[in-house]
């Protein structure tokens, strides 16, 4: 369900969560750890600073890093201002809205699935998912 760049912006900021405390990392680092073209990589995390989940550093030595703690940055932090999910009110069947009031056919299944999709966004932190890349089942 996310986008490509959503996917970029997750592992982006999760290889910024594996930096040891202090360090920050260039954008072509990162780039070339999670696949992703450099300057796209680059304006991608630089839109992350004015959200205050990036803070950089020129010069050096310098480059980026996660302005807050792991446990602290949700994937919601990191996919609304790029998907804008929270916006996800509009009706999959193409009504201008999904209202309980002026219902389409799969309202209520479709109300349960985006209800539950926003709570797994909200709940789910960076430190979540590096708690999980350490399990034998975590992710790529």
């Amino acid at each position: 369900m996310l986008t490509r760049t959503g996917l970029h912006a997750v592992r982006a900021l999760l290889a910024l969560a594996r930096l040891p405390e202090g360090a920050f990392a260039g954008a072509a680092h990162i780039a070339s750890t999670i696949g992703a073209p450099q300057n796209y990589l680059g304006k991608l995390l630089k839109n992350f600073i004015a959200e205050g989940l990036v803070e950089s550093q020129k010069g050096l030595g310098g480059g980026f890093r996660l302005a807050r703690s792991p446990e602290t940055i949700s994937l919601f932090d990191i996919l609304e201002p790029i998907e804008h999910v929270s916006r996800w009110s509009g009706c999959i069947l193409g009504q201008p809205e999904c209202r309980d009031d002026a219902q389409c056919a799969i309202h209520d299944q479709w109300k349960k699935v985006r209800n539950n999709y926003l709570h797994m966004l909200t709940h789910t932190t960076l430190a979540d998912l590096l708690r999980r890349e350490n399990t034998p089942a975590g992710i790529g």
